[in-house]
């Protein structure tokens, strides 16, 4: 993994697959807030690759903060992308409040696809709720669903879980607002990514709680290709895997013969190819435009 930047004014305290997370530091330090870097790493089956994806990280900054502005009711955890903000990861940092994050993965489905669809073969269930028969891969859920998992330290799967294993680990009054803002958050954004030719399958969020508010509030990253699953509307069928807006070229590599790279093994990914890494960009950069409706600069 590639070493976070050093900061003037900010200490490094942690790096996770893509994000790198600092705090101020000095006499005077504000300690009721952090700034999350987006870096250009890219991960894959659990593995954080030696490869970058150019601008990835500007682009994973600036969606989230245009659909921020989208989601105006929710709470949200930014403070500033533009004051404060170091010159060297500028257009790609936030800094944010600093919340104390929830343990659980909130996602919403609103088509049947990955590891719902693994389970829904086997029990006619995703996250134990119920599903009517004959759905296949792509089959839009009316209405979404809340299909949570734990999360998991980096190199590690995330773990699908139940609503009560939610309510256990947070909470029975907290538990019903993560799912209930997750499902306004997904019908929301679902919306309006239709009215712009894409078809937003499913997405996961962050929450924490806002100690100097008592409010549940949105973290992390918002409805980008990393977090959520963009199909081009146009291209939509049923029945099959959909192409999507993310790093399924980099997965596509991955697994062909091409790549001479063993999933199963513990030996690392390799470096991915020029071609690889600019297709990848480049789906990156038509989400953001598709979605915002502005050139990515």
């Amino acid at each position: 993994m590639s070493t976070a930047p050093q900061l003037q004014g900010w200490k490094h305290i942690y790096s996770g697959k893509v994000r790198d997370l600092y705090v101020p530091e000095g006499p005077d330090a504000a300690h009721d807030r952090v700034l999350v870097v987006a870096s250009d790493r890219i991960s894959a089956y659990d593995h954080v690759l030696s490869s970058t994806i150019p601008d990835k990280g500007r682009i994973l900054t600036q969606l989230s903060l245009w659909w921020f502005d989208q989601l105006g009711n929710v709470p949200n955890h930014v403070i500033s992308a533009d004051d404060g903000v170091p010159a060297e990861v500028s257009g790609r940092a936030m800094i944010c409040k600093k919340l104390d994050m929830y343990p659980v993965e909130a996602i919403a489905r609103g088509y049947l696809t990955g590891s719902g669809l693994a389970e829904y073969k086997q029990s006619r269930t995703v996250c134990d709720v119920p599903l009517p028969d004959g759905l296949v891969d792509g089959s839009r859920i009316e209405p979404a669903i809340f299909t949570p998992s734990a999360k998991a330290e980096v190199g590690e799967h995330d773990e699908n879980i139940n609503y009560d294993a939610v309510v256990a680990a947070v909470g029975a009054e907290t538990a019903a607002k993560i799912r209930d803002v997750t499902l306004e958050i997904y019908t929301t954004a679902e919306a309006i990514a239709r009215d712009r030719g894409i078809i937003l399958a499913d997405t996961k969020v962050e929450f924490g709680l806002d100690p100097a508010t008592g409010l549940v509030t949105l973290g992390d990253e918002v409805l980008t290709p990393d977090s959520s699953r963009f199909w081009d509307a146009s291209l939509y069928e049923p029945g099959k895997a959909q192409p999507s807006f993310d790093k399924q070229y980099v997965r596509d590599w991955l697994t062909s013969a091409e790549s001479g790279w063993d999933r199963a093994s513990d030996t690392p990914p390799p470096a991915l190819p020029a071609d690889v890494v600019e297709r990848t960009r480049a789906r990156y950069v038509e989400a953001y435009e598709r979605l915002t409706g502005k050139s990515f600069v």
